[in-house]
């Protein structure tokens, strides 16, 4: 019986094995790192927490900015894995709000070092290729302003204005985020029904203007007001 002869190609593909996963495991030492010393965690921390020496790391990663970038994009998934749910979820405009808004302040409720390690950039050490939140903004806008547009669609109403709405919209939510982070003078239900509440009324106030009212503890039906 002929053997297999393992060439060049199956050792690449074994060692672009290997580090893969060598960087995710040296990207949740960061993660664990961050968590317990905080955000301004350096690299002999994250080579501590790994169990490594920083040559050993930087084998891995061109540089700080580098595992700054994997670690933004773990953060990412983890933000991901929260809200998509929430985001595609059925039912009413009202409960839909608030699962969005109460599934991103869980995450960052969670993970309060990894947020402020990801969203303050201070560990990077040159400009990064990728704005992480930035992206994770645009991502989390553009599925708002596709249910805000579907919404106002189904009344038979000018869509136009729901991208502008749903950056602002993210905008305000983060905002809240970062205050409520900082100060904890309230429970995140509270500041989730708040922010919901806030936002269901500018949705509301829209809808009234041009002669619609909605329920919001209903599903989507739309009914026109007749004058």
């Amino acid at each position: 019986m002929a053997r297999t002869v393992k060439g060049p190609d199956a050792r690449r593909e074994r060692w672009k094995g290997h580090r893969e996963q060598r960087r995710a495991e040296f990207v949740e030492a960061t993660i664990a790192a961050v968590a317990k010393k905080g955000p301004d965690v350096g690299m002999d921390d994250v080579a501590a927490e790994a169990g490594v020496s920083k040559p050993v790391l930087y084998r891995h990663f061109t540089d700080k900015s580098d595992l700054y970038l994997a670690v933004g994009q773990k953060a990412t998934e983890l933000l991901m894995d929260r809200m998509g749910p929430a985001l595609i979820a059925d039912g009413p405009i009202r409960g839909r709000i608030l699962g969005i808004v109460d599934a991103y302040l869980s995450v960052i409720e969670e993970n309060p070092n990894l947020y402020r390690f990801v969203v303050k950039g201070s560990f990077v050490d040159r400009p990064v290729e990728k704005d992480v939140v930035a992206e994770d903004k645009n991502l989390i806008a553009s599925t708002l302003a596709r249910i805000l547009g579907d919404y106002l669609r189904s009344f038979e109403m000018d869509s136009g204005g729901a991208e502008p709405w749903a950056h602002a919209l993210v905008g305000m939510v983060q905002n809240a985020g970062d205050w409520w982070l900082d100060r904890q003078t309230m429970s995140r239900a509270n500041l989730s029904e708040y922010l919901a509440t806030l936002i269901w009324h500018a949705i509301d106030g829209l809808l009234r203007s041009a002669g619609v009212q909605a329920d919001p503890a209903k599903p989507l039906t739309p009914l026109r007001l007749v004058d």
